[in-house]
């Protein structure tokens, strides 16, 4: 047996042991607590970095993460919101399932081609499939199960009227950035973080717009137009109240926007986007002679209402004739020259009137340049540069100077606002805000003027505008549309202009229709119809009650006027 034995292990040996244990323990603790603090240094110091060297963020780059604000009417009817949605994309490079199959799958949920999308799938970058997802096409897509398919929750802008105002609303670009409309002229405000969040409430109402688009719309229709155009403005801030523009879209998929039609001789004609209120101009014919008859009773050239025209025979001046449709043929007084629309005396009187006066009055009223207001698309005016006597005489009834629709609204306002011209607005203008503006003509020409105007529906052209209780008063147009070789003999622009109430006017309401078809293509019969269904419906909405006790006081005037309609006076006295 062996005499080796196990020895016991000292007591003293075993503390030493433990205590180099516990030193090694330690120092390894210290090592780790080391690393750790430089890691945590190490980071802090590179966001520090980066921080610094982000620099001071941009209103560009602020802006994807800004909510868009929304656009309102003026009650508080939202007409632009934005409100959460899903992007869809994939990574080619990383797709693991047959790319043929996804990309068949993919084009039955979201609608698209097949072809498209499989050459996306083919490409190597990140590439979007569908940027406006709703939550339940990306359960859809998620359900395919290829993991190289990503989602991205983003901002969409939604337009829930529609098609309501989208002329003036516009819509953004793939970028969410103002396209067109009032969504460009507002960008910065929509999307600066010191105003995003906040509505705009534009000067629009609603209720007039639906009503004057689906009016106008019907009309264009019914008649074939080419186009038609209206406007509704309060006379005494400039706010519109209503604008439209046919033919239109929808700013929810502007893509699918009809393209524009092409006539027979190959032209294309303007499209949805295009706003014929702001963007074109027409000569609108015999809407301008109120402006002429102001500008002679302003200047004095006309001095009283008696006061005759010879418009016996079409007048004969430098090689052109200057003619009446269905004309009188006898001497017309004032307010019959606008009863019955006489180009002939009209033409007179804008001769007597003069070329520096004429257009003086012209361009106060703004027809020498583009209309300045909020929207982008303003289009230019066609304005002489000299008013030579021939021009003189024609451009008194609306021949050979073109303005848009919006100028000639403007310029009804300030005819019967008591002579104020003003500039128009889309945007709001807070009760009880006085609006500059600047004189045109003066008070007792603008009453002489609403009392001419009112005659013109009661008794001539403007009848079928004659919307019962609103004392309505307007005048017709109905001109040749400009080609580039002279006057088309097939086509014409109708329009009416008018204001409402004219004992105490609040707005003025514009129609044209762009070569309507059918056996009776003037605005008597085409346009003022609009303006009439247009009042009976709008005009309660905006605060014009019907009263048929009231109107504007005509008494003065109502002897000057020939009562017997198609029966020529037997004998004239001497002319003035």
């Amino acid at each position: 047996m062996s005499n080796l034995l196990a020895r016991p292990i000292a007591p003293r040996r075993l503390a030493d042991d433990r205590a180099l244990s516990r030193a090694t323990a330690q120092k390894r603790m210290m090592i780790m607590m080391l690393l750790y603090g430089a890691a945590v240094g190490v980071v802090v110091a590179k966001l520090g970095f980066f921080a610094l060297s982000a620099g001071t963020a941009t209103a560009s780059t602020m802006s994807d993460r800004v909510i868009r604000g929304d656009i309102v009417d003026r009650n508080g009817e939202p007409l632009a919101r934005t409100i959460d949605a899903w992007a869809i994309g994939v990574h080619p490079d990383q797709i693991l399932g047959d790319r043929r199959e996804i990309a068949q799958r993919l084009a039955n949920i979201l609608g698209l081609d097949e072809n498209q999308i499989y050459a996306k799938l083919q490409g190597t970058r990140f590439t979007y499939i569908e940027r406006d997802a709703s939550a339940s096409l990306v359960t859809e897509v998620n359900a395919i199960g290829e993991p190289a398919i990503v989602f991205e929750r983003q901002q969409q802008r939604l337009y829930p009227q529609s098609e309501l105002g989208a002329q003036v609303l516009g819509f953004l670009d793939v970028n969410n950035k103002g396209a067109s409309g009032m969504e460009r002229a507002l960008d910065l405000r929509l999307t600066s973080p010191e105003t995003a969040g906040k509505p705009v409430a534009l000067s629009i109402d609603a209720r007039a717009q639906s009503a004057l688009e689906n009016e106008l719309g019907q009309q264009v229709t019914n008649l074939k137009a080419k186009g038609g155009a209206g406007v509704v403005l309060d006379v005494r801030t400039g706010e519109i109240m209503a604008l439209a523009s046919f033919p239109t879209f929808n700013p929810n998929n502007p893509g699918a926007a009809p393209k524009p039609a092409v006539t027979e001789d190959g032209k294309q004609l303007p499209g949805p986007f295009f706003n014929r209120v702001t963007s074109a101009a027409y000569e609108l014919g015999s809407t301008f002679k109120p402006i002429t008859m102001a500008a002679a009773i302003d200047s004095g050239t006309v001095t009283s209402m008696a006061k005759r025209f010879d418009a016996t025979q079409p007048l004969q001046i430098d090689g052109f004739k200057i003619h009446d449709h269905d004309g009188e043929g006898r001497w017309l007084d004032i307010p019959e020259t606008l009863i019955h629309s006489s180009n002939i005396a009209t033409a007179r009187i804008a001769d007597e009137l003069g070329g520096d006066k004429l257009s003086a009055m012209f361009r106060s009223m703004g027809f020498d340049k583009p209309m300045p207001f909020e929207l982008p698309a303003r289009g230019r005016t066609l304005f002489p540069q000299k008013f030579s006597r021939v021009t003189t005489m024609t451009a008194g009834f609306g021949h050979g100077v073109a303005v848009t629709p919006l100028h000639l609204a403007a310029a009804y306002a300030a005819l019967v606002n008591g002579g104020v011209w003003r500039p128009v607005t889309l945007m709001k203008v807070q009760p009880g805000v006085d609006v500059p503006g600047r004189r045109v003509i003066s008070e007792q020409t603008s009453h002489r003027i609403r009392q001419l105007l009112r005659l013109v529906v009661t008794q001539g052209t403007g009848k079928t505008a004659d919307a019962p209780g609103f004392r309505v008063g307007g005048k017709t147009g109905t001109a040749e549309v400009a080609t580039g070789g002279g006057y088309s003999k097939k086509a014409n622009v109708s329009t009416f202009a008018a204001a409402f109430p004219m004992d105490a006017p609040r707005y003025v309401v514009i129609v044209m229709l762009d070569s309507p078809q059918g056996a009776v293509r003037t605005a008597a019969y085409t346009a003022a119809p609009v303006v009439d269904r247009f009042i009976l419906r709008a005009g309660p909405m905006l605060g014009v009650v019907p009263d048929p006790s009231r109107d504007i006081n005509v008494d003065e005037l109502l002897p000057l006027i020939w009562h017997r309609p198609g029966e020529k006076p037997q004998t004239m006295a001497d002319p003035e």
